[in-house]
C-alpha cells in the first residue's frame, strides 16, 4: 500500500513538472515570436520576418527542383551515348565477320611448321597431304552441322533447332612434313558417331586435305569439362588432345571439298559471330526517346 501511495505521489509530481515546463516553453515561444523584427516597405505595411523565412524556403525548394531537373537529364544523355557506342560496335563486328570470310575463302598455302607463325594464321586455309589414323578418333559434341544462314537467324537464342551429332577429330600423318597433326574431318549425326556405322568413309592411304587453321579454346562458362576417359570433348584443348593421340598441337578444320563419301561432312568452321548490336541499338535509343519525352513533359511542357 505504501508503495502504491509513493507511485501515485511520484506520478503527480511528474505531471505537475511537465505541465509547468510546457507553460514555460509556450511563454518563451510567445515572447520569441513577439520579438521578431518587422520590416516596413515603401507602402507603409509592416511585414514580419516569418514571411521572409517562407520566401527563403521557397527559394531553397526551387533550387532543389533545378538540381533534380538537370540531374535527371543524365538518363537520356547516357542512353544516347550507349546507343551510339553500339552503332560503332556493330560496324566493327561486321568488318570482323567480313575479314574472317575472306580468310576462309583465300587460296590455301602449305602448312608452316613454325608455331609462332601458326598463331597468326587462325582461319587461314592450308594444304596438307598424308593419311588418317582412324584408331585414335576423338569426338567433339554435341555439335550441329554448320549452316551460316540459320545461325545468323538464331543468334542470341537460348536454344536452336536442328539435329545434334559430333565433330570427328582424327590424327593425320603429313607425309610431306613428317609430323602428325589433328584434323577435324567434319560432322556426323548421332547415329553415325561410331566408326562401324560409316566404314565407307574410313579412307585408307594418302589423301590431300585443305583445311582452316584453328587454335586451342578456353572453356567458356557453363561448358562442361572434357571427359578424356569417355572420349567426350566439349571444346578444343590442343594440349590434352595432342598428349592423348601423340600428335603435334596443330589443328585444322577440313573444308567441304575434302569430304570423303560416306564419311564426316567437312566445312564445319563457324565464322558467324554473334551480332546482336542492332537489338542493343534499338533498346538504348528507345530508352533515350522515352526518357527524353518524360523529362520534357515534366520540366519544359509544364512551364
Amino acid at each position: 500500500m505504501a508503495s502504491l501511495k509513493s507511485a501515485v505521489a511520484y506520478s503527480s509530481r511528474l505531471l505537475t513538472t511537465i505541465t509547468h515546463q510546457t507553460h514555460v516553453v509556450y511563454i518563451k515561444r510567445s515572447l520569441h515570436v513577439s520579438r521578431l523584427p518587422l520590416f516596413k516597405p515603401a507602402d507603409g505595411r509592416f511585414i514580419p520576418f516569418v514571411r521572409q523565412s517562407s520566401s527563403a524556403a521557397a527559394g531553397a525548394e526551387k533550387g532543389e527542383d533545378s538540381f533534380l531537373k538537370w540531374f535527371l537529364l543524365l538518363i537520356p544523355a547516357t542512353t544516347f551515348g550507349l546507343g551510339t557506342w553500339q552503332v560503332k560496335r556493330r560496324q566493327w563486328k561486321l568488318q570482323l565477320i567480313n575479314e574472317l570470310h575472306k580468310l576462309t575463302a583465300a587460296a590455301p598455302i602449305p602448312l608452316p611448321l613454325d608455331p609462332h607463325e601458326l598463331k597468326s594464321l587462325e582461319y587461314r586455309r592450308v594444304r596438307v597431304r598424308g593419311q588418317y589414323d582412324h584408331s585414335k578418333e576423338l569426338y567433339i559434341l554435341p555439335r550441329s552441322p554448320v549452316d551460316p544462314e540459320r545461325e545468323a537467324r538464331e543468334a542470341g537464342r537460348l536454344s536452336s533447332s536442328g539435329e545434334r551429332g559430333a565433330n570427328v577429330v582424327t590424327p593425320f600423318y603429313c607425309t610431306d612434313l613428317g609430323i602428325t597433326i589433328l584434323v577435324n574431318r567434319g560432322y556426323v549425326p548421332r547415329q553415325k558417331i561410331s566408326p562401324e556405322t560409316r566404314m565407307k568413309g574410313q579412307v585408307e592411304g594418302e589423301v590431300d586435305v585443305v583445311g582452316v587453321v584453328r587454335l586451342t579454346e578456353i572453356r567458356k562458362p557453363f561448358v562442361p569439362n572434357n571427359d578424356v576417359e569417355r572420349n567426350r570433348w566439349h571444346y578444343r584443348d590442343l594440349e590434352a588432345m595432342s598428349n592423348l593421340t601423340g600428335a603435334e598441337p596443330i589443328f585444322i578444320d577440313a573444308d567441304f571439298a575434302s569430304t570423303i563419301p560416306g564419311g564426316p561432312i567437312g566445312g564445319q568452321t563457324r565464322v558467324t559471330l554473334r551480332n546482336e548490336h542492332m537489338q542493343y541499338i534499338i533498346t538504348w535509343y528507345g530508352l533515350c526517346a522515352a526518357t527524353s519525352y518524360m523529362w520534357f513533359a515534366k520540366f519544359i511542357k509544364r512551364i
